[in-house]
């Protein structure tokens, strides 16, 4: 059975496994506000879901991620649910997410019905690295 829950402090070093992307100490502030979620089956952890706010205002998804032996099952799409059922639960009209031009994540937020509204290039800069797309979802 699916559940997706908070992240407890006992919880750190299972998210870390899953999350490689945040700090030790950004993950303990996310645990606090609690942008922070496991995704398990049968009570294993197999995903995380993290995110934050842009500008301060607007719920930002920064990441879902599932181990590859659990992706296509529609694991992502619950997740993706939930986070956007909590926001709605919280009066949020509108959210927003980004994938680079070069990952599939871009055709599973469209079909989740997110609606393209930029592109962020990073030419000429010392970061290395395909366009980053954003994605917007009023609720």
């Amino acid at each position: 059975m699916l559940e997706i829950t908070g992240v407890t402090n006992a919880e750190k070093a299972e998210y870390l496994k899953l999350d490689n992307l945040i700090s030790q100490s950004e993950l303990e502030l996310k645990i606090i506000e609690r942008r922070v979620q496991l995704i398990k089956w049968d009570k294993v952890p197999v995903g995380v879901l993290r995110w934050n706010l842009f500008w301060d205002e607007i719920p930002f998804l920064n990441l879902i991620f599932l181990k590859p032996a659990f992706r296509g099952q529609g694991f992502g799409h619950e997740a993706l649910d939930f986070w956007e059922m909590e926001m709605r639960r919280l009066g949020v009209k509108q959210v927003m997410t980004s994938t680079q031009s070069d990952e599939m994540a871009q055709h599973f937020y469209r079909k989740s019905g997110y609606l393209d509204k930029g592109v962020l290039t990073f030419d000429g800069t010392t970061i290395e690295q395909a366009s980053e797309l954003f994605f917007i979802k009023n609720l």
